[in-house]
């Protein structure tokens, strides 16, 4: 196997195979010499027109995750009347992109809203966060975020439809912050 430098990579999504396998051959007969004392040269930086489609691509990329977040509702407790109370028409989600999902195949990602056991697992609410009120039974979770990873806690019990929609607009926030493709492309 062999490790191209960008300029090879570029040039040969543009060439044939058998660019690709002569680029090869030739980044193989260069690996067999020894490198300079220095080390290899520090790769270039990007340039200005790079960077700039390159954050362009990444804000695309997070306009359309953040456009379409598509929750698996996790209803346990009275928690999931307020669930749905958000999905109706006085807060009507689906204006910020969020449509309830039945299926975890479909969704994004899942809210949990209710006081969670050791057979169930995710979180929305303070009985999911931390327990609530069961907390000192020994089949309740102390907390879900000991099973899977939690990216936003909402506060309540339950929850008001106004308390979920802000943890929706925070978790908006923190899609529109990810710099993936950035991060790729400086590797």
């Amino acid at each position: 196997m062999a490790l191209l430098p960008r300029t090879a990579r570029l040039a040969l999504l543009s060439a044939s195979p058998r660019a690709y396998s002569a680029a090869a051959a030739a980044s193989s007969a260069a690996a067999t010499r020894p490198a300079p004392y220095g080390g290899a040269p520090p790769p270039a930086p990007m340039s200005k027109a790079a960077e700039f489609v390159v954050s362009k691509v990444d804000d695309l990329m997070n306009w359309a995750r953040r456009g379409s977040i598509w929750p698996m509702t996790f209803g346990l407790a009275c928690c999931a009347v307020e669930m749905m109370h958000a999905g109706a028409s006085r807060y009507d989600f689906d204006r910020f992109g969020v449509i309830f999902r039945p299926s975890p195949r479909q969704s994004d990602c899942m809210i949990v809203a209710g006081t969670l056991t050791n057979k169930m697992a995710p979180a929305l609410r303070n009985c999911a966060n931390g327990g609530g009120y069961y907390h000192y039974s020994y089949s309740v979770v102390r907390g879900c975020d000991r099973i899977v990873p939690v990216d936003i806690y909402v506060p309540g019990c339950p929850p008001t439809a106004e308390a979920l929609l802000y943890g929706v607009l925070q978790l908006q926030k923190k899609i529109n912050r990810r710099k993936d493709f950035l991060h790729w492309w400086t590797k």
